[in-house]
């Protein structure tokens, strides 16, 4: 087996790290790179990220995908503030998908996140970068643009420029730095009076190499961040120029419809085509280990010719499995408890033994679709050498190396085209393989260039679903009524570690996580672990708190008193919301508080049943601490966003498995929440100053606890499984509030 050069050192680091310090040494700083291989005449490249033309027009190169999270105005925002820029003056530009714009932020703050052990932080900060190379690493996801690259690239690069800009002024003038100051894309001479643009200092300042650790400016300096500063994409997105990757269209490009194994994991046995070729427009039939396809020259040919194509798939152990047989082992799983530990605190099964009461309750999920607007898609053409690819994606480096791959060609022979993108939410991540691995095998069959679509349907029963997770819990109280134990057990597999980890002081805790595999895929879903585990924990400790006779928003505010980020949260949310005051008759209130990405967010839902005892989400007040808002606009957008998402799976998200398939085809059958059904949405950013938290993510969790809490109090009833949907509310007894 040939081994790839990049491969062989990735592996070699994961042994141990000195190769890649090696390989980074040996080569160009980035900041070099970036002009010898793409200033054009009259361009340069003060830092990798900052462009600065004799015009005095700076362009900022983000290299993150642009799904709606305002990321390409974000990121600018920071590091223009850094360089006092003037932002008139100001262009934004996706990155290329080429290793120097390879996220090596990431793995510096995914490493901490992930509980990296503290004595391997010097070796990746130092080999960040190079590993993000060889990885191919370009992701948007995570929640982490902002807070990672933002923070340690961005502004980074701002500051860097800044005072590269200022040395050269004041070797030009003959000055102290000390001397000068700067402002609105100028150097200025204090004393003097003299004055140059940024544009004239360009050339000088190129020739420099950054600084590795500026001086970052105090919040009180800012002059851009902190400001709700209008998106960069939203007019192109009003007035129908915004290109995505399905709309990519050339002259003589064929469309392939494909149908995949509907039973996971199974292989093509054999295909019927009939008459399907003699059908006009109809180029091929194109089959592949796990699927066969119809190209045509256009797509609906293409469709429509593929459902009268017979096709045979091999049997499996999975043929006859539905969700009931999924979490019927889930509970085996349970019962058996040969777990892994994930925290284990004090003496628990001692607690239990001494205790006075004993509380103990069940929960589900059940798996959920991405159901982004855009369908999946994605463009190959493969000529003269190259492979060129279309597609939105979250993380364009990772794909045109797949891609590269497996059209036999060479990385730096791959090209990647950009767009927006039509929803990710971890959909579009390069571990979604599925569309881009048979949009490039379809592809090498023929020389213009193949555009691949999943149909809704397709794209519905053939994902990468959010995994269905069982857990189970049970509390123990002492006789005075206080809990002295948490013992929680939930199937896996951990995808975020620490979703399920609790911030209340219990002094015995014991959380673990067992066997949760099935044949279904999975992979990363907005928030990922902390959507199920926060719907879990929140409504356990609800469940907690009402047994021991104590209001939700006191019991939770009394056993967070070392989280005081938490409390305050807690405390703007329920205030604002009016908790604890006369609700309108009917109505209830529900809450919940979770920390995810950095970010802890509380959330209070007032919940109300129509005539038909369907329930109604009147509103939701949701306060963040996010510690500081580089745009509190985008903040409040992206809280929005993520409420909606979360409330649509709490109230509607299910993909069931039946005979071994999904059983669910388009949105008829996968309900979403409209604007018609939308709640009031109350937004509160509490800046404690803390380091910055992420923002695509953190809001979807707290809602489905809050809206469940809610209903207990309103109904009496418990809602232990999701979606609500599937609850009868109709027999209602309401619990007082306490």
């Amino acid at each position: 087996m040939t081994i790839s050069r990049r491969r062989f050192l990735l592996s070699t680091a994961l042994v141990g790290g000195g190769v890649l310090i090696g390989y980074s040494a040996t080569r160009p700083s980035k900041h070099r790179r970036a002009n010898a291989e793409l200033a054009k005449e009259g361009e340069h490249y003060v830092t990798t990220f900052l462009k600065i033309e004799p015009n005095n027009e700076i362009t900022v190169y983000v290299p993150h995908s642009e799904m709606g999270q305002g990321v390409h105005t974000s990121l600018p925002m920071m590091a223009a503030d850094e360089l006092d820029a003037d932002w008139e003056l100001v262009n934004i530009e996706q990155a290329p998908a080429i290793d120097l714009f390879a996220n090596g932020e990431l793995i510096k703050g995914f490493a901490g996140e992930f509980g990296v052990p503290g004595f391997l932080t010097g070796l990746i900060n130092v080999s960040a970068v190079s590993i993000a190379e060889l990885m191919n690493l370009q992701t948007t996801g995570g929640s982490s643009s902002v807070r990672f690259t933002g923070e340690m690239a961005m502004r980074t690069a701002g500051a860097a420029a800044r005072q590269m800009l200022v040395e050269c002024a004041a070797a030009q003038w003959s000055v102290a730095i000390d001397e000068c100051s700067t402002q609105l894309s100028h150097v200025q001479h204090n004393a003097s009076g003299r004055s140059l643009s940024y544009g004239e200092l360009a050339a000088a300042a190129a020739l420099l190499e950054p600084p590795k650790n500026p001086v970052l400016k105090d919040r009180s300096q800012f002059n851009i961040m902190g400001k709700a500063i209008s998106r960069v994409d939203i007019p192109a997105k009003v007035d129908g120029s915004a290109h995505y990757g399905i709309d990519a269209h050339s002259e003589d490009m064929l469309y392939a419809a494909i149908r995949l194994a509907p039973v996971f994991g199974t292989r093509l046995v054999s295909v019927d085509a009939g008459d399907v070729l003699s059908r006009r427009g109809v180029k091929r039939i194109v089959e592949l280990e796990d699927s066969v396809a119809v190209v045509a020259d256009s797509y609906w040919r293409a469709k429509e010719a593929l459902k009268l194509l017979k096709s045979e798939f091999e049997s499996s152990d999975a043929d006859t499995t539905s969700s009931a047989d999924l979490f019927a082992g889930f509970d085996r799983s349970l019962a058996d408890d040969d777990s892994d530990e994930d925290v284990e605190m004090g003496d628990t099964e001692s607690a239990f033994d001494s205790a006075a009461d004993v509380i103990e309750a069940n929960y589900k999920v059940p798996y959920l679709a991405h159901a982004a607007m855009e369908p999946m898609n994605c463009t190959v053409h493969i000529h003269d050498g190259i492979a060129e690819v279309w597609t939105s994606t979250q993380d364009a480096l990772g794909i045109k190396g797949r891609v590269a791959s497996i059209a036999g060609v060479s990385e730096d022979d791959a090209i990647f085209h950009h767009s927006y993108l039509g929803g990710g939410f971890g959909r579009r991540l390069p571990f979604n393989w599925n569309v881009i691995d048979h949009a490039t095998l379809i592809a090498k069959e023929f020389d213009v260039p193949v555009k691949t679509v999943l149909s809704r349907e397709d794209d519905m029963q053939q994902d990468y679903y959010r995994p269905a997770v069982a857990s189970n819990f049970k509390a123990a109280f002492d006789a005075a009524g206080t809990v002295q134990a948490w013992h929680n057990r939930f199937t896996g597999p951990i995808q975020t570690p620490g979703a399920a980890h609790i911030p209340y002081t219990i002094a015995n805790q014991s959380i673990g996580v067992v066997d949760g595999d099935t044949h279904v895929p999975i992979a990363a879903w907005r928030s990922v672990d902390h959507s199920q585990q926060t719907f879990f924990t929140e409504s356990f400790v609800d469940e907690v708190a009402h047994r021991s006779g104590k209001n939700p928003f006191q019991f939770r505010i009394e056993l967070l008193a070392e989280h005081p980020r938490h409390r305050k949260v807690l405390e703007v949310a329920a205030e604002a919301a009016g908790y604890g005051q006369n609700l309108p008759q009917g109505h209830a209130l529900g809450i919940a508080v979770q920390e995810s990405f950095g970010s802890i967010v509380a959330e209070v839902a007032e919940v109300s049943l129509d005539a038909d005892s369907k329930p109604v989400i009147h509103k939701v007040t949701c306060a963040i601490d996010c510690g500081w808002a580089v745009n509190p606009d985008i903040v409040e957008a992206q809280i929005e966003s993520g409420i909606i998402y979360g409330l649509t799976a709490a109230l509607y998200g299910e993909i069931t498995i039946e005979n071994g398939r999904v059983a669910q085809n388009n949105f008829p059958d996968y309900e979403m929440v409209r604007m018609a059904t939308s709640p009031e949405i109350d937004v509160h950013i509490v800046e404690s100053g803390e380091a910055l938290g992420g923002l695509g993510e953190p809001s979807t969790p707290p809602i489905a606890a809050a809206v469940a809490n809610g209903l207990y109090i309103l109904t009496g009833q418990r809602v232990r499984e999701l979606p609500i949907k599937n609850h009868d509310f109709s027999r209602s007894t309401p619990v007082a509030q306490v």
